[in-house]
């Protein structure tokens, strides 16, 4: 096989970058090689390029890129044949698939140590990215590529989906609305709720995550009324209160899904309140590749339509303008896209 040129942004330690053209080697065996059709920025990968992730969870120098999606263009020995030509996503995280955790099919929590494309394997801020070709899900013709980008945090909501197990009629509420929160608010329209509030500070936020199925939007302070409401929350801002304000927002016996990515110094869960109101508390990182399913059967069936999120899209050159956009503060800026 000739050998492939390929551009990628390489972040060589935290606040330094630079584009670069490289030889890739073909895709060794069990793995794919994908042009990448489009790559979205999230916050983790300018925590990354901030040197703000946790140690464990970052290697320098990298490729960053862990919400893509593409085209397979070859693969390695022992790969289906067929393959070439198929748009498709990958997971994210690098699991095993042979530790107990991974033979229960909790992929996410696979226990041989953490390594996830885009943060410790080279990931699809490139004309190409390398995979497993066992984390590869092919999908259907024509799919826009700018919303199949966006499975990756589709799958996080799928996951928190799958553990709060919503239920027709019940009372939800979704804390934040950025992308996982509109996610969020759109899939859980689908399970017919009698109640669907979205809770951010942001005006401009509500508006969108009206039209995106929510049936009314408060502020942190007028959401303060409905303590001990809601039968589900899922909180998805990360903000250091949101766990423990969305714990008091559920009715007793309720269920709070946590998907939020909360640093040191956060507030707490009151105990207290945790026992005497018998909540069902349960967090999500990632996904597993059920959830992965999940979500790709959503956007095939249309139940999930990402690509109304997409508000910038910026070529490789423009890696710089992009990211400081991301967290910056503008409501106007939805999900920013690198097309390779």
């Amino acid at each position: 096989m000739t050998a492939v040129l390929s551009r990628a942004i390489v972040v060589d330690r935290p606040g330094a970058h630079r584009l670069v053209e490289r030889e890739l080697p073909p895709p060794g065996p069990g793995e794919v090689l994908v042009r990448v059709a489009a790559a979205g920025i999230c916050m983790s990968d300018r925590e990354l390029y901030e040197g703000r992730r946790a140690p464990g969870y970052v290697r320098y120098p990298v490729v960053p890129g862990h919400e893509w999606s593409g085209t397979v263009e070859a693969v390695g020995a022992g790969v289906d044949p067929a393959l070439p030509g198929r748009a498709c996503v990958a997971e994210g995280f690098r699991s095993c698939g042979t530790c107990e955790r991974c033979r229960y099919g909790e992929t996410s929590l696979c226990t041989a140590g953490y390594a996830e494309t885009g943060f410790t394997e080279p990931g699809a801020f490139a004309d190409h990215v390398v995979v497993p070709a066992r984390l590869l899900h092919p999908l259907p013709d024509g799919v826009d590529p700018r919303a199949a980008a966006l499975l990756e945090p589709s799958a996080v909501v799928a996951a928190a989906v799958r553990a709060g197990r919503p239920r027709p009629g019940e009372r939800i509420a979704v804390v934040g609305a950025g992308t996982l929160g509109l996610l969020a608010v759109q899939w859980l329209a689908a399970s017919s709720p009698a109640e669907l509030t979205v809770v951010d500070p942001r005006a401009e936020r509500a508006v969108r995550a009206l039209a995106f199925g929510a049936t009314r939007a408060l502020t942190p302070e007028e959401a303060d009324g409905g303590t001990g409401h809601f039968d589900l929350v899922v909180e998805t801002a990360g903000a250091p209160t949101t766990a423990a304000s969305s714990c008091l927002l559920a009715r007793r016996g309720g269920r709070v899904v946590l998907t939020g990515m909360f640093t040191a110094g956060a507030t707490g869960i009151d105990p207290v309140h945790l026992s005497i109101s018998q909540l069902e508390v349960r967090s999500v990182f990632g996904a597993s590749s059920a959830a992965w399913a999940d979500a790709v059967r959503a956007l095939a069936l249309g139940l999930l339509d990402p690509a109304p999120l997409v508000t910038h899209t910026f070529p490789l050159e423009r890696f710089g303008e992009a990211l400081a956009l991301v967290g910056g503060g503008d409501p106007a800026t939805g999900k920013v896209i690198l097309r390779p």
